[in-house]
């Protein structure tokens, strides 16, 4: 039995992956299911799972953990402190997949342990990908990409040398807004804009999708697992999503990797490598879907894919800083504090502070995502006032 952990068990990511777990059970053992506030969502999978431990990121909530987990021999634990000592239980396979930075600490220690951790948590890999990688090949561990992306990267390369690599192309769909103008986005709704054409996702990841900051954090994330460097990593908008990415080679060969727009298809590959196992997901028909499509992004319409570029360009804490911004802006466009095109302005403003220092320790990437937090908070302080 392969012994797993899945860190954000009730969000979009950890439902898909114990969707699979559960289609074969006597294949896994479950030792940790984490979530941060859904107390009885993450109750009821430890029960049904028979994991070893439950923790939820808020400490409030350990009474209420405790008490809807009593008599089913799950460990009840809360706390920041609990998610990185969880991440250390030496599971064979981690998913990752935590929104945001608050996945930084417990991804860092599964990383450490030296095992398998599927990636699906790509605003750790942005913020401190530099650090993370050197964990991952200071400990022997195995760090595989969940996001639909940079998995099919990872096939499309399937061991062969980066060396060879012309180009790496991202795919995007373009969001809910791809044919919107600056005009009519100005207006859009938190609800029109978690409406995504071909995903099913969490509220934040479907925002990032709109402004195409999903893609841009992606370009980062991508610099790290794949360093074929920045003018290699290009992005080109296929609003069917089928085609998830292709990488070219230099003898002019390019290869993609097709499928539905189902999460459970990447999530399948990083839980069965170096093999593949059954999915109860739609087989891809193309005769039905007809025709593909591809643009260049407009990046007038979408400034966050040049944010994005320019800080995986100047290094550093430069895409910490980004994506704690991003995170803030993102929350209050949610809660209708902000218009949707304020967004990436909030983003752009804070960057404009900070000078792209170099981080040695995980602290000083937390620093940083605080530092800019707080600025952004100010930023949208002076929009509201």
């Amino acid at each position: 039995m392969k012994s797993v952990s899945i860190f954000g068990a009730t969000g979009s990511v950890g439902l898909s992956t114990l969707d699979l777990i559960q289609r074969d059970p006597h294949a896994y053992r479950v030792i940790a299911l984490t979530a941060n506030s859904d107390v009885d969502g993450l109750a009821e999978q430890a029960r049904a799972t028979g994991a070893q431990m439950a923790v939820i990121g808020q400490d409030h909530l350990y009474g209420a953990l405790k008490d809807a987990l009593a008599g089913s021999g799950v460990e009840p634990m809360a706390g920041e402190g609990a998610l990185v000592d969880a991440a250390g239980a030496g599971a064979d396979w981690t998913m990752a997949s935590i929104v945001g930075c608050a996945g930084l600490k417990p991804t860092m220690a599964a990383l450490k342990v030296g095992k398998t951790v599927a990636l699906a948590n790509k605003e750790s890999l942005v913020s401190a990908g530099g650090l993370m990688m050197e964990a991952a090949s200071a400990s022997g561990a195995t760090l595989l990409p969940v996001d639909s992306e940079h998995n099919a990267i990872f096939q499309c390369l399937a061991g062969s040398s980066l060396d060879d690599v012309a180009r790496i192309t991202l795919t995007a769909s373009g969001g809910p807004f791809r044919t919107r103008s600056r005009a009519e986005m100005a207006a859009m709704t938190p609800a029109q804009a978690v409406a995504h054409p071909n995903w099913s996702m969490g509220a934040k990841i479907s925002v990032d999708s709109a402004t195409m900051m999903n893609k841009g954090l992606e370009l980062i994330e991508a610099a790290h697992l794949f360093p074929v460097g920045l003018d290699r990593i290009e992005i080109l908008v296929h609003p069917q999503s089928v085609i998830h990415s292709m990488v070219e080679y230099r003898d002019r060969s390019t290869l993609a990797q097709l499928g539905s727009p189902d999460m459970r298809i990447p999530i399948a590959h990083a839980l069965a490598w170096p093999r593949r196992m059954a999915t109860p997901c739609q087989p891809l028909d193309l005769a039905r879907i007809g025709r593909l499509d591809f643009e260049a992004p407009d990046l007038d319409r979408f400034p966050a894919l040049r944010l994005a570029r320019e800080a995986a360009q100047a290094g550093g804490v430069t895409p910490a800083i980004l994506n704690a911004a991003n995170e803030v802006a993102v929350a209050a466009f949610l809660a209708g504090r902000i218009g949707f095109l304020d967004i990436a302005m909030i983003v752009e403003d804070v960057l404009n502070r900070y000078s792209a220092a170099t981080p040695c320790a995980i602290d000083d990437v937390l620093a940083a995502d605080g530092r800019a937090r707080v600025h952004a908070g100010e930023v949208m302080e002076r929009l509201t006032a």
